[in-house]
């Protein structure tokens, strides 16, 4: 990294956190701003009254205004207000004094100070890890959510700097370990293993935290280009096999089924007759169908005579009439 670059980073300020943006938004209230106006209105009024009406030196009326002036400041400062998800830490002289909340409270100005403030909704955090190696030693990129809640606001404030910093980390130092410790196919098929791992690491290191994982979910596994073209082969290979061996199944069945068939018309010549007539009979009844028929067959259940008859049947001569006949082999 170049001098230029650090001189960059160095000159650009960092976004606070929200617990900071919180902390900041909280320091007044809409409700105390309006206690503090509404008294120092009071005050002033009630020095031009002392002034101007019964003719109190300004000393009187100064002390009037400062005294009114100092209690708007005592509320304006001293009474906040928690949402009801939320709860205030309060620091008396550095040392711990307590948590406050939710709802309307008060404090010391000066002497009390909030570091904090405690969200007990769950919270959803986005983590990843790049270009990390599995067992076997391949590259890959995951994108994963974490949901998590604080359960005790004192340990989220006291032992930890900060809470949702700490947890981020420990979530992706967590999921970087779990990869290490995985093949990529069990990466791809086992998501539900890995969540459960995953939940169970990162919960044991938070709670000390006082935090506590709900549930820990993988969005997106990204396997390099060439890897993946290479798995795309693979499985159209596995599913071409799988086509041949069902097919090779299905030549074994028919095949059980004609030896199946043959020993039923091994012993019974009559029911192979029939059942070679009726196959002519639905051959001819197609229009032009042409039927072959192997010699032996012919010869076997006399088609010969059969089909012999049937073309000489099958003659047709105009009639007088334009309709058409069948004509009788005994017919001129």
């Amino acid at each position: 990294m170049s001098w230029l670059s650090l001189k960059r980073n160095k000159a650009e300020p960092q976004e606070p956190s929200p617990d900071e943006t919180r902390r900041q938004a909280k320091m007044v209230n809409n409700v105390s701003l309006t206690i503090f106006i509404v008294i120092l209105a009071i005050s002033v009024a009630a020095g031009i009254f002392l002034g101007e009406v019964l003719g109190v030196s300004d000393g009187w009326v100064g002390l009037v205004i400062g005294l009114g002036t100092l209690a708007g400041l005592y509320v304006l400062f001293g009474l906040k207000i928690a949402d009801q998800w939320e709860k205030a830490v309060v620091l008396r002289f550095g040392r711990y004094a307590g948590l406050k909340g939710p709802g309307q409270f008060w404090i010391v100005p000066i002497v009390d100070h909030i570091p904090g403030w405690i969200d007990h909704r769950v919270m959803v955090t986005p983590f990843n890890a790049e270009k990390t190696l599995t067992k076997d030693t391949v590259p890959v990129d995951v994108d994963a959510v974490l949901f998590w809640m604080v359960w005790d606001a004192e340990k989220a404030s006291l032992e930890v700097e900060d809470y949702r910093t700490a947890i981020a980390w420990a979530a992706q130092t967590a999921l970087r370990e779990i990869i290490g410790q995985m093949d990529l196919a069990d990466i791809l098929v086992g998501r539900a293993r890995m969540d459960t791992d995953l939940q169970k690491i990162i919960d044991a290191r938070t709670t000390p935290w006082g935090v506590t994982v709900q549930s820990v979910e993988i969005r997106d596994i990204i396997i390099p280009e060439a890897l993946e073209d290479a798995m795309s082969r693979q499985a159209q290979a596995e599913r071409e096999r799988q086509a041949r061996v069902i097919l090779g199944e299905s030549e074994e069945q028919i095949a059980e089924s004609f030896r199946r068939a043959s020993e039923a018309y091994a012993n019974n010549p009559t029911a192979l007759h029939l059942r070679a007539m009726n196959m002519l009979f639905e051959g001819l009844k197609e229009r032009g169908a042409m039927i072959i028929v192997p010699s032996s067959a012919v010869d076997t259940m006399n088609l010969g005579g059969i089909m012999g008859a049937a073309a000489m049947g099958q003659e047709v001569v105009p009639a007088d009439s334009g309709a058409i006949r069948t004509a009788r082999p005994d017919q001129d």
